[in-house]
């Protein structure tokens, strides 16, 4: 079985900054990719950033385009999401997630860290 586990969450200030981790354990996959995502009560959940495994590619959702950066590391299924400029509007539970090889989508989710961004 494979598990996702976010870190990094936390409260901070309008202009502050936060770095989420999220690292995979259990048993070893191959992923087309692992992405962050978002959600505020009541609303549905967003996907806030991606990665792809191979070539690196990234993607980013207009709201956060110039402010966040996922990146991985070299080895393993480790993926970090880098918060700068932060808004209160980013206030939310941000989800790791992977899409695995012969999956359709995303199939592996983590649990979830909250992030607050106070104005």
């Amino acid at each position: 079985q494979v598990q996702l586990v976010e870190s990094g969450g936390g409260l901070v200030q309008a202009g502050g900054s936060l770095r989420l981790s999220c690292a995979a354990s259990g048993r070893t996959f191959s992923a087309y990719g692992m992405g962050w995502f978002r959600q505020v009560p009541g609303k549905e959940r967003e996907l806030v950033a991606s990665i792809r495994w191979s070539g690196g590619s990234t993607y980013y959702a207009d709201s956060v385009q110039g402010r966040f950066t996922i990146s991985r590391a070299k080895s393993g299924h480790t993926v970090y999401l880098q918060m700068n400029s932060l808004k209160p509007d980013d206030t939310a539970v941000y989800y790791c997630a992977a899409s695995r090889v012969g999956s359709n989508g995303y199939d592996v989710w983590g649990r979830g860290t909250q992030v607050t961004v106070s104005s």
